[in-house]
């Protein structure tokens, strides 16, 4: 058997390729958007790709299933009740799928979504059961239904018809039909730690049914009710884009070829674009781009999650233009597109040199450190302070008089603070107190600030000195 993950770390998002090494054939499980990755892998291993298997549709992501299906002919295939625009098939639950000797078993595990599966990897005809029960699976592909210390979030879809406790309900149900997999089942889900479609994922990509049992605080003996309380509460605030990716995994749609590079635009162009309503994304270090950028610029880090941040502050289907180092263009237009933000009109070549040469259309912005922050407290008395922290992180303490806004809710909570007030922001580190203030900066704020190391760095400096 060949068996493959590949992992994400930008999106904490994790596929499957799967193949046998008898007949060649192989599957591609949750395939990101940009998909030379699998066919380089397939190429070098002569596998010929038959089917893409979708876990569920997919929020956090656009999934490559279009691109793979159009480079391969592949069947693309669902669970049980999902509909789609292009060619695709259900798969019924405990249908197998038999590559030679590696066969995969599907499982309905409603919760997640209603259509979402799990799939189990047979490593030989062998491990198959011969009659009721499980034979002796090599692994279990969990989608996002079981996750490495936590579970899938049941309300992302409680605004289209199920509640989030239906949905929780139905969740408990798949996840106790899990647990009946012998122990030491392999469990490779679907993300890890810093996915929203979760609050507790590990950072660790693989486990086991055994272990899982034992840790996951969802799977620990509790009543049906008691799991639909334990698991609604507390999830992260997701990104305003999730609801535009689900709805459009299901629909047909243009392809990505991730080997364009955008093309160059001169800062005439880039600054009429931008009055026409584009938005210019520099990409650089929040440190970089304090030092100067382009007006009204939205800096989101490419060494961060970058595309999720930017989904989360701009609106789909709105042009972009992209500021930041040379070369990374392509590579900042293709993690963009990973979220469905397909509407790069361009990018900007040797900004340092436009910089220099254009003074009058550039800025500055100011971060300040812990000391500067204490004496702002202490001295401004209309000081506005925003912590862009998600509810699990602000659990644990804020500063005190601070506000709290999550980064993915600021576009549609900006209204709740005072643009004419001086204001500083802050995060845990200091990577999404940037992307606020410049939004901020952008939408008026005059007097806006951001505060270097963060949360993490006020408590340190704060901290009682050891004795």
């Amino acid at each position: 058997m060949i068996f493959e993950q590949h992992y994400l770390d930008c999106l904490s998002q994790a596929s499957y390729l799967i193949g046998d090494e008898t007949t060649r054939k192989a599957v591609v499980v949750d395939p990101r958007r940009d998909i030379e990755a699998y066919l380089e892998s397939a190429r070098q291993r002569d596998l010929e790709i038959v089917m893409i298997i979708e876990t569920h549709f997919h929020a956090d992501f656009l999934s490559g299933h279009l691109e793979l299906a159009e480079r391969t002919g592949a069947t693309i295939a669902y669970g049980p009740g999902a509909r789609t625009e292009f060619p695709s098939r259900n798969l019924a639950d405990g249908e197998c799928i038999e590559l030679g000797e590696v066969t995969l078993r599907a499982l309905h595990t409603p919760g997640h979504t209603p259509e979402s599966l799990c799939v189990l990897v047979y490593e030989t005809r062998a491990d198959l059961p011969e009659g009721e029960g499980w034979g002796r699976p090599h692994a279990v592909l969990t989608g996002d239904t079981l996750f490495i210390g936590d579970v899938g979030r049941p309300d992302l879809l409680s605004s289209v018809g199920l509640t989030a406790e239906e949905l929780a309900g139905q969740l408990h149900d798949s996840l106790q039909r899990l647990l009946t997999l012998p122990d030491e089942v392999r469990v490779f889900p679907g993300h890890g730690a810093g996915s929203a479609c979760g609050k507790n994922l590990s950072t660790e990509t693989t486990s086991t049914i055994g272990e899982q049992r034992r840790t996951n605080y969802a799977l620990q003996p509790m009543s049906r009710e008691e799991f639909i309380g334990v698991v609604t509460e507390g999830q992260p605030v997701p990104p305003a884009y999730f609801p535009f990716d689900a709805v459009r995994n299901r629909q047909l749609h243009d392809l990505l070829d991730e080997r364009l590079a955008p093309p160059a635009l001169t800062l005439d162009e880039v600054i009429r674009h931008q009055r026409a309503g584009a938005v210019v994304v520099d990409t650089r270090s929040p440190d970089e781009f304090a030092r100067g950028h382009l007006v009204g610029a939205l800096n989101v880090g490419l060494e961060g999650r970058f595309a999720e941040y930017a989904g989360a502050m701009i609106q789909p289907g709105a042009p972009i233009v992209l500021v930041g180092a040379p070369g990374t263009e392509a590579d900042a237009r293709n993690r963009l597109a990973r979220v469905g933000f397909d509407n790069v009109i361009g990018h900007l070549p040797a900004l340092d040199t436009i910089l220099a040469d254009h003074p009058d259309e550039v800025v500055t912005s100011r971060r300040v450190d812990v000391a500067e922050l204490d004496r702002a407290r202490a001295e401004v008395t209309d000081l506005q302070l925003v912590d862009v922290r998600q509810p699990g992180e602000t659990a644990g303490g804020v500063i005190e008089g601070a506000i709290t806004i999550p980064l993915t809710r600021l576009n549609a909570e900006l209204a709740r603070l005072d643009a004419a007030r001086p204001t500083i922001v802050y995060c845990a580190g200091g990577y999404r107190s940037s992307i606020a203030a410049s939004r901020m900066a952008a939408a008026g704020f005059a007097d806006v600030s951001d505060l270097v190391g963060g949360y993490n760095a006020w408590v340190d400096a704060h901290a009682p000195a050891a004795v």
